[in-house]
């Protein structure tokens, strides 16, 4: 096998240029393909981020009316929604796919949060349970958190992000300043932000909805002891779980919207909780992405094709080329399966070493175009060893018939072969 190998480059170094060109189909579709499967995976991985998020996990289960939210800005609450108990807080705990869980209020409000005269225009107001940031993956960057006394002791206190300091204070200290909610005053204590921030592409108008219209709207975040000060008493809570993995995220939002719904006792049958199921969302967009990539794959695959037509030509030309060394060899003892191994073994080294340069050509080629196109690209290591595998198969396939052909040769008349 060893001497095959040998004999196989060195046919190869003898006849350079047209190894070359031999090889130069398999080259073209193996590194076609290579730099597809490289953006789609990347490409695949970026919409999974940009919707799941920068690695949180986190799914929020909210109460819905048919296929929308509801807004108790602007809705009524139906009859039969009690609150959520720490004791159905703790059975979506134990879920197996739920590492936390936290309850929350939310509202999105409009020129209700103020500094003396300035306003802040689009702001989300949430009122939280102490789980709260450490599930969504929050971190306070300046001041402090919500201590256990904001909570006992329904102390008027608020973190605020960036986007709310900006607004009201000109990014100046904002820890002990005074804001006002809804009229009630509020004493901001600390800043949070997130502790992964995930980078969207933004290519259109569209993308820039989905991903960052909620980014720009401020946040004031509040204990949600203090909730009723500003809004209404026995409101039902808003629940976020953050997954074991994210591959769990679907399994524990549908799992925690079931038990909810167990304890609704509403007469509408659109009313029910959801969760908010990203995962899926980017499982949906991936699949319409690899609809159309793996049209560009079969198209690649031509130029394998032609490649292998290219391999079983070239080596049909060898065997003609060799016959009288093929009919000296077989007048010495040389068995059939010798002579077949032996031009097998030449077409698979062949094409092997095109399958290599165009799994190298393939990568420089997928980040040539992440660079020029800001497409993300992901190195599939599984697709590289497939692409060298099927290219030593394309020789073993389309280098059958040639090597058959020389197996098969009389050694008399090869030997008269001029």
């Amino acid at each position: 096998m060893l001497e095959d190998i040998r004999l196989a480059f060195q046919g190869i170094w003898n006849h350079k240029l047209r190894s070359a060109l031999t090889m130069l189909g398999i080259i073209i579709g193996i590194g076609s393909i290579i730099a597809i499967v490289s953006t789609i995976k990347g490409t695949n991985e970026q919409i999974k981020k940009n919707l799941v998020g920068a690695g949180n996990d986190a799914v929020n289960v909210q109460l819905y009316q048919g296929d929308w939210p509801i807004d108790l800005q602007y809705q009524s609450l139906p009859d039969g929604v009690p609150e959520i108990s720490d004791e159905t807080l703790q059975e979506v705990v134990e879920l197996p796919e739920v590492e936390t869980a936290s309850l929350y209020h939310t509202r999105n409000e409009y020129d209700a949060v103020y500094r003396g005269a300035k306003s802040l225009s689009n702001s989300v107001i949430l009122g939280i349970d102490r789980n709260y940031l450490d599930v969504y993956g929050y971190q306070v960057t300046k001041g402090r958190g919500l201590t256990d006394k904001d909570y006992s002791e329904g102390r008027k206190v608020a973190l605020i992000d960036k986007t709310t300091a900006a607004s009201l204070f000109d990014n100046a200290d904002v820890i002990g300043r005074t804001i006002e909610i809804k009229g009630e005053p509020f004493v901001v204590v600390g800043m949070v932000a997130k502790k992964a921030e995930s980078q969207p592409v933004i290519n259109s108008m569209e993308d820039y909805y989905r991903y960052m219209s909620d980014d720009q709207s401020g946040k004031i975040i509040i204990p949600d002891q203090v909730w009723p000060v500003i809004y209404q008493y026995d409101e039902p809570q808003n629940l976020v779980v953050r997954a074991k993995s994210t591959d769990d995220m679907t399994a524990a939002g549908e799992k925690t919207a079931d038990i909810l719904n167990a304890m609704l006792t509403v007469s509408d049958d659109t009313v029910k909780y959801k969760g908010e199921d990203l995962l899926e969302q980017a499982t949906q967009i991936q699949e319409i992405s690899n609809s159309t990539n793996q049209q560009l794959i079969w198209i690649a695959s031509i130029s394998l094709l032609v490649g292998g037509i290219g391999v079983m030509n070239i080596m049909l030309v060898s065997v003609t080329e060799r016959t009288g060394e093929i009919g000296l060899k077989k007048a010495l003892g040389a068995r059939k399966r010798r002579i077949l191994t032996q031009f097998l073994t030449e077409a698979a080294v062949l094409t092997l070493l095109g399958g290599i340069i165009g799994v190298l050509g393939g990568i420089a080629l997928a980040y040539i175009i992440s660079k020029v196109s800001a497409v993300p690209v992901a190195i599939s290591g599984v697709s590289i060893v497939i692409a060298v595998l099927f290219s030593t198969l394309i020789g073993i396939i389309f280098g059958l018939i040639p090597s058959v052909k020389a197996a098969n040769m009389n050694p008399i008349e090869a030997l008269r072969h001029e």
